[in-house]
């Protein structure tokens, strides 16, 4: 039992001496994750430098899952501080980061956003079901009964009341929580319109309902949402899935189109009548609180009332706020550091 003792001992002196020199090494704080929340993070971060004089946080737009993969690899001065996410961590996600070593962390949710579809400002004003936006960029589809390959070129082939020209959808890459959320709100229920892929049997249905088309119409255009705005501006009868807080900050050449009959705003993604809103995150890690210089006065600024509250410098970028007693409870467990994941832990 002593033996057992003392080498338990000498593991943590061990871990705390380099977290320890992680401290000296290292000055600024490291974040990584989703390309939506990836602005809010970065007004933060300037605030932060602001308001402290000390160095702006490097934030890094690697997606939700592969800042997932980064901040969960490991505790010490090469790894990750904090990862946003536009989804709730996944279980599997949660178990690769204990395997890292990682086995404190909170759950800060920040507020809602909105899935847009939006295109150029001066093309034709169309909105879309989730049924028909399925069958735009699904890789298989129902066609008379039968569950097929997907023929649709132009959106008029999909509905006579649609345009009359090619269907080009410029999305996130599968390691996007963006991705991930379109899939599960609007292709999974879209495809329960189609009775054919109802009758198909559960694995099946489900491989269906989930997987893009990689035949064309739907490129995907990568992390860097500005990328998609730069594209949607250069070809006006292209579409493009981001977060709404790009759509928001590019009002003036963009706009959204409505969804089973609801368009984006602040207001329909406040009031949840838009049918394609989905919360937004950061997860700290906890084993780096009080070592890295300034992660804890970071985190005070990012859900204090100044940013993520109404009327807060973060809504005027886009994020739709929390209720205020949502609020005070995510700020209680980011500044307690709460291990509030709820897997077990």
């Amino acid at each position: 039992m002593k033996t057992k003792l003392l080498t338990g001992l000498a593991a943590v002196a061990l871990a705390t001496t380099a977290m320890s020199g992680a401290a000296s090494a290292r000055d600024q704080i490291r974040i990584v994750g989703s390309s939506t929340v990836f602005p809010y993070t970065q007004a933060i971060a300037g605030q932060f430098a602001n308001m402290t004089g000390n160095p702006a946080p490097v934030v890094e737009s690697t997606g939700t899952g592969g800042g997932m993969k980064i901040f969960c690899e490991g505790v010490g001065e090469d790894k990750a501080d904090i990862t946003g996410a536009s989804r709730a961590m996944k279980e599997s996600e949660f178990k690769a980061c204990i395997e890292g070593g990682v086995d404190s962390i909170t759950e800060v949710q920040i507020g809602f956003d909105g899935l847009s579809f939006a295109h150029a400002k001066d093309g034709p004003d169309v909105g879309f079901t989730k049924a028909q936006l399925f069958q735009a960029l699904a890789a298989e589809v129902e066609v008379d009964g039968e569950v097929v390959a997907n023929p649709y070129k132009k959106w008029s082939e999909i509905d006579s009341s649609l345009p009359d020209f090619e269907i080009t959808v410029f999305g996130p890459p599968p390691t996007s929580g963006t991705r991930d959320a379109w899939v599960e709100l609007v292709m999974e229920e879209g495809c329960e319109e189609f009775p054919a892929i109802e009758a198909l049997d559960e694995d099946r249905m489900k491989d269906v309902c989930a997987r893009m088309r990689t035949d064309g119409p739907f490129v995907e255009a990568g992390e860097n949402d500005n990328l998609i705005v730069q594209r949607l501006n250069a070809d006006h009868n292209a579409y493009g899935i981001f977060g709404y807080s790009f759509l928001y900050e590019n009002l003036d050449t963009m706009k959204g189109a409505a969804v089973d009959g609801i368009a984006p705003t602040t207001e329909t993604i406040a009031d949840a009548s838009y049918p394609v809103s989905r919360p937004l995150f950061f997860y700290i890690k906890n084993a780096h609180r009080g070592v890295i210089p300034g992660l804890d006065e970071f985190i005070v600024e990012y859900v204090s009332e100044e940013a993520m509250g109404d009327g807060g410098y973060l809504s005027e970028r886009g994020l739709i706020p929390l209720s205020p007693e949502k609020r005070d409870a995510v700020r209680d467990a980011a500044v307690n550091g709460k291990n509030n994941l709820g897997f077990g832990s």
